[in-house]
């Protein structure tokens, strides 16, 4: 090799040297998508999940970011990850719950006393061995169950206080059997549709109103096109970082262990975002000209209690509130 050669090569090497690890490319890339805004807590967590994940490995696994159904809607996510693309989303129980039942229960009406009964619960064995039958079905694995959204509400046109006033109204629902048996128990007409779609059709009187949890609503800005919002608070929407099994397994055991712990802490952030800021949103809402109504909610308890034994969920109910109590 010539003196010049010698010299290219050498400054080559130091180049190259003095790129960041980051900057090269990973070894290993998780595409994780939501349809949420980039300021909801979810957002935020997964913010700092992707960059402890990178950390910690040097960049050898990266996590690209998708906010605000970018990679499209919850379920086409959830689709791409089963098909075995390196895709990961947010889920709520009853997207798994087509394939394994059980997973119903976790987005039962009224199901838990609170939140934090619910937490203790999907972080214990039964839920374990739920997850396991899961990928067995079907391909897909969920690294923490921690990404808790918020209660969800009822959004309308009008005050709402018992079933019988939401009788005829037209509510956006997630478009699972569980979700459309409760809407349709606690008195409105179900209508499923993406999440993106929600702002303009009720702005266009496609339907009437939605129901949702504290972030969303103020993410997507529901609050400028409702006048109303009741807190019945009928499903803690729970959530499953959920990715291929596949992709998952491809990894390192080191990486695999990283990107799972790394899930569950900032899923653990997220759900203290989310309890924590609740009470602020509300007030942030209601200072808009909304009005945010906190209601006596046995009138809806007793409404929903149908949907269980509909859904053959009354005996697991029993067993899992069974494992919550020991």
């Amino acid at each position: 090799m010539n003196l010049r050669a010698t010299l290219f090569a050498a400054a080559a090497a130091v180049s190259l040297a003095a790129i960041p690890h980051a900057a090269m490319a990973a070894d290993y890339t998780l595409r994780l998508g939501h349809v949420l805004a980039p300021t909801d807590p979810l957002s935020i967590a997964a913010e700092g999940m992707k960059k402890s994940i990178e950390e910690r490995t040097d960049g050898n696994v990266e996590v690209q970011i998708f906010t605000n159904s970018q990679l499209g809607d919850t379920q086409d996510m959830v689709d791409q990850a089963q098909a075995g693309a390196n895709v990961g989303t947010f889920g709520d129980a009853s997207r798994f719950g087509q394939f394994v039942p059980a997973f119903n229960v976790l987005a039962a009406p009224y199901a838990f006393a609170s939140v934090e009964e619910l937490d203790d619960f999907v972080n214990g064995p039964t839920f374990a061995k739920w997850n396991e039958e899961l990928a067995a079905k079907t391909g897909l694995t969920i690294l923490s169950f921690d990404w808790y959204q918020g209660a969800r509400n009822m959004l309308t046109q009008r005050p709402i206080t018992t079933p019988a006033d939401l009788e005829g109204v037209r509510i956006r629902t997630i478009g699972q059997p569980l979700w459309i048996a409760t809407i349709g128990a606690m008195g409105a007409v179900p209508t499923p549709l993406a999440w993106a779609e929600v702002y303009p059709s009720i702005q266009t009187g496609v339907i009437d109103g939605a129901e949702a949890q504290p972030a969303a609503i103020w993410g997507a800005k529901l609050f400028e096109v409702v006048s109303d919002i009741t807190v019945t608070e009928h499903i803690y929407l729970m959530s499953g970082l959920v990715v291929s099994d596949a992709w998952f397994k491809s990894l390192p055991e080191e990486y695999q262990a990283i990107v799972k712990e790394e899930a569950v802490r900032w899923g653990k952030e997220a759900l203290k975002m989310n309890v924590e800021g609740a009470d602020k949103i509300f007030a942030d809402i209601e200072a808009t000209g909304v009005k945010v109504a906190h209601i006596d909610t046995t009138p809806f308890r007793e409404a929903v209690k149908p949907v269980y034994e509909e859904l053959g969920l009354t005996d697991l109910i029993a067993e899992v509130q069974k494992e919550v109590m020991n």
